[in-house]
């Protein structure tokens, strides 16, 4: 705090009671006596502690915590949720019943490990959620209350008040010329009205923070590499996609932004109803990885001679994660056993197939025709960068019914598939943020056609869970045999518990290491559960 290190800002909040506030660590106001001062892991705790949050440094305007990934525990888990929105959309009995707690145990472990209740970190998380929306949009400000997930314009009110020391109107009217919401229609980077003109709804701009140092360019690139025409548009620069929020379909366009000190990624987003808004910027935090340590990751690998020189070249690289985590499930098995280009066309003929329009009768046949590639002649299905955003991903339900007549490949393969589909309709099978990895990959691997590298990548993608090697992933084999370590999995194995607890950003320097190029022709790593990444 007293050196104003931003490398902590999001990792823990300063509390000054001589003053009432609480700030980042890398606030510029005059240091306080260490008698004033009090940590906090959450902006929750502080409130809970009578703070208001500073106005100098707007302390919840930074990268979020890194441990709610590194931690796999009840607080970790339930923080996890909480971002994404579970309380305001199944109160805290809701948040208890995921996590298999009761409600009472749950309370009594947040407030322990982070000093505030479920209830007070879902208002912390609803403030955030207001201010961002007074910031950046026009919205009346009585909608922005129920949007934020307040009960009523009072509790909003007084809410409002009690962390910023402001009326909403008054944070609206001291936001940053740089902030006024945009009038003109969204159309950025050439995507225009084919992103986003067939969709109804609200569209919104915002700058989401990214710890530095940040491997932007690297984390889309692994999406373009893996980009389904008509659900997604990438390129190395910028990542566009549909995706199912809790109260609808949305559009979302990810470019590059701010400096190397100060990274940013700019997402345009086009959503069905604004009380998507908290979940969606949660899971675009999750899939760039927004929040990571990258430093203490960087420094840590860097220790190993053999990863050094990668770690040099290309510092904070992240771990690609999900916004949906059956959407990733039925990517990894459709995926396995064929190449990543293979994989590409199988899931765009399967979401050409089965997806569902953004909005029903958004798109017209032309378009449909263009992205499922039934003239013969479709140029997307091998290039997902100009077809427009019109069908989402297929569901469970669209894939348990339909999937047979959709699906090509070996027949216990397609039986696996829609075995997971029926399992996730049936409830059976539940994939959530909340889950520990363990719990996660044991049901996964209960199934049939599903193996360890499968459970694992899925926990890798879904949870962020930085700890995870896939030795068994021949790519991955090969990246190690570049870079002089061991080639062969359990010596590989062996020498990465040195890497722990960041292994899974490892593994990410070693498929780096493989090559871009060599990637598409790879075969895959031996046994039925294994694919080219």
């Amino acid at each position: 705090m007293s050196s104003r290190d931003s490398r902590f800002d999001g990792q823990f909040i300063t509390g000054v009671h001589s003053t009432g506030i609480y700030c980042r660590p890398s606030c510029p106001a005059a240091t306080p006596k260490p008698a004033n001062v009090s940590f906090y892991l959450t902006s929750a705790a502080a409130h809970e502690a009578g703070l208001r949050a500073c106005k100098r440094c707007l302390p919840d305007a930074v990268p979020g915590s890194p441990d709610w990934n590194i931690r796999d525990d009840l607080a970790a888990r339930a923080m996890r949720l909480i971002s994404d929105g579970t309380v305001e959309r199944e109160g805290v009995p809701g948040l208890a019943r995921r996590l298999g707690y009761s409600e009472r145990h749950l309370t009594r472990v947040l407030v322990t490990e982070l000093g505030a209740g479920p209830l007070a970190l879902a208002r912390a998380h609803r403030a955030q959620t207001a201010r961002v929306l007074l910031a950046s949009t026009d919205v009346p400000i009585t909608e922005v209350a129920f949007a934020a997930g307040f009960g009523s314009v009072r509790q909003f009110n007084d809410t409002i008040a009690a962390v910023y020391e402001r009326t909403p109107t008054e944070l609206r009217r001291a936001r940053p010329a740089r902030a006024q919401p945009r009038a003109q229609p969204l159309s950025v980077g050439g995507i225009g009205e084919a992103v986003f003109g067939l969709v109804d709804g609200t569209g919104i701009d915002l700058l989401l923070p990214a710890r530095a140092p940040f491997d932007g360019v690297g984390v889309l690139r692994f999406l373009a590499a893996r980009g389904l025409a008509g659900v997604e548009q990438a390129t190395d620069a910028r990542y566009a996609r549909t995706l199912r929020l809790p109260h609808g379909p949305a559009t979302v366009e990810l470019t590059l932004s701010g400096t190397a000190a100060a990274p940013g990624v700019a997402c345009r987003a086009r959503l069905a109803s604004l009380a998507d808004l908290a979940p969606l910027v949660s899971r675009v935090r999750r899939l760039l990885d927004l929040d990571a340590d990258s430093r203490a990751i960087d420094l840590a690998l860097g220790r190993d001679p053999q990863l050094a020189a990668g770690i040099a070249a290309t510092p904070g690289i992240r771990v690609p994660g999900s916004v949906d985590p059956e959407e990733t499930l039925f990517r990894a098995l459709i995926g396995q056993q064929v190449s990543v280009a293979s994989a590409r066309t199988a899931l765009t003929r399967l979401a050409a197939a089965l997806g569902d329009d953004v909005y029903p009768g958004a798109g017209d046949s032309e378009s449909a025709s263009a992205t499922t590639g039934t003239t013969g002649t479709s140029p997307f299905i091998h290039d997902p960068t100009t077809a427009p955003l019109t069908r989402l991903f297929p569901t469970a339900q669209r894939i348990a019914t339909e999937g047979r007549g959709v699906l090509r490949g070996p027949a216990a393969r397609i039986n696996a598939i829609i075995g997971v589909a029926e399992a996730l309709c049936s409830g059976d099978l539940v994939l959530s943020y909340g889950q520990t990895r363990e719990d996660l990959e044991s049901r996964l691997t209960a199934l049939a056609g599903i193996g360890p590298w499968t459970a694992g990548y899925v926990a890798l993608r879904v949870l962020g869970s930085p700890d995870i090697l896939l030795t068994s992933d021949l790519a991955l084999l090969q990246g190690a045999g570049r870079l002089g370590l061991p080639a062969e999995a359990r010596q590989l194995a062996r020498h990465g518990a040195a890497w722990a607890p960041w292994r899974s950003y490892a593994g990410m320097h070693l498929w780096r290491a493989a090559g871009a190029a060599a990637a598409p022709r790879t075969a895959t790593a031996p046994g039925p559960d294994s694919l080219n990444r």
